[in-house]
């Protein structure tokens, strides 16, 4: 299970066990888009192979309000 918590400045990880942090600007660089605009199910893929993604995709600025 892959656990993402958001905030202004990018995410922290927990995958596998092992936690890190992805800074917004390699994720924007990474997805081609804004911080903003990023959504959760984009950041889960740059993060696990082959995810299983449920529900619909939000973005950034609705997790973080």
């Amino acid at each position: 299970m892959t656990i993402l918590s958001f905030d202004e400045d990018g995410v922290d990880v927990v995958y596998e066990g092992t936690e890190f942090r992805l800074d917004k600007e390699m994720i924007e660089e990474a997805t081609g888009k804004d911080w903003p605009d990023v959504t959760d199910h984009e950041v889960i893929k740059l993060v696990e192979p082959e995810p299983e993604l449920s529900g619909e995709p939000r973005r950034v600025t609705d997790i973080i309000r």
